[in-house]
């Protein structure tokens, strides 16, 4: 494994190599993956945007009993090592001290409104520009959104509706709405959670990236927005969302180059 690149101290106007939007299971796992590198691949500067440093990498049920993650993934290590507990919140502030520590993430509490790539001159990189509710735009190279259950989500409760993807975590509507300003089709799905849960049962409605509108994970009409996990149409759970990150970041880790011979 290469030594990740220490831990960005990011001024205004700072370029990320990845800019991760959610940091839910997807969001969480890429961005350890990014910033960690390979044998072969050089580790990210990654940028992971959270609407609430205390939900990362919420998971979809109160425990991680039955969880089915990945063996190579950080959520499997994570569970193993506060083995034999299996609470969610004790699960979440372990993953949360693993990102804390892991050199080349840079971690922000932020809500993005919207996405604009910038081809950029001839000669010049194109870049993605984030912007937010709270201050200044942010910059990076590739943006990977990965938002889960959120874009224009609704929620459920009763008789009651609010505009939230979870209990008491507000919906990206203006994403939502920025998304679709590019022209990009968006379409409803709905989930109703177990009855099991702690909240007690709800339904979620909100809206997804169909398959149409993907190459891949790139966005078809972007050429450096990505779209991952639960923010994509179909089935999802933690095997399926926990490898299609993986398969992401080896697509988005730059090759280590090759030493140059000596004559």
């Amino acid at each position: 494994m290469l030594t990740p690149p220490a831990r960005s101290q990011p001024q205004p106007g700072h370029l990320y190599d990845v800019a991760v939007v959610g940091a839910g299971v997807a969001g969480c796992e890429l961005a350890y993956r990014l910033a960690r590198g390979t044998d072969n691949h050089s580790g990210q500067d990654v940028l992971l945007v959270s609407q609430a440093l205390d939900h990362l990498g919420n998971l979809y049920a109160p425990t991680t009993e039955g969880a089915e993650f990945p063996q190579d993934s950080l959520f499997a290590d994570v569970a193993r090592q506060i083995a034999p507990s299996t609470d969610g919140w004790v699960f979440h502030r372990a993953l949360k001290a693993r990102l804390e520590d892991t050199g080349g993430i840079h971690l922000l509490q932020s809500c993005v409104t919207a996405v604009t790539e910038d081809a950029g001159a001839e000669g010049k990189e194109s870049t993605v520009t984030l912007s937010t509710w709270e201050g200044p735009p942010l910059r990076a190279r590739r943006v990977v959104l990965a938002v889960g259950a959120f874009l224009k989500a609704r929620l459920l409760v009763g008789d009651s509706m609010e505009d939230a993807g979870r209990l008491s975590e507000v919906a990206y509507d203006f994403l939502a709405e920025d998304l679709a300003s590019w022209g990009l089709w968006l379409t409803p799905t709905e989930r109703r959670t177990a009855p099991s849960t702690r909240e007690g049962e709800y339904e979620v409605r909100f809206l997804t990236v169909p398959a149409a509108e993907l190459d891949g994970f790139l966005l078809r009409r972007c050429g450096a927005v990505y779209a991952l996990g639960q923010m994509t149409a179909g089935e999802h759970s933690y095997a399926s969302v926990l490898g299609d990150a993986a398969r992401l970041a080896a697509e988005l880790l730059v090759p280590v180059p090759e030493p140059l011979e000596r004559p």
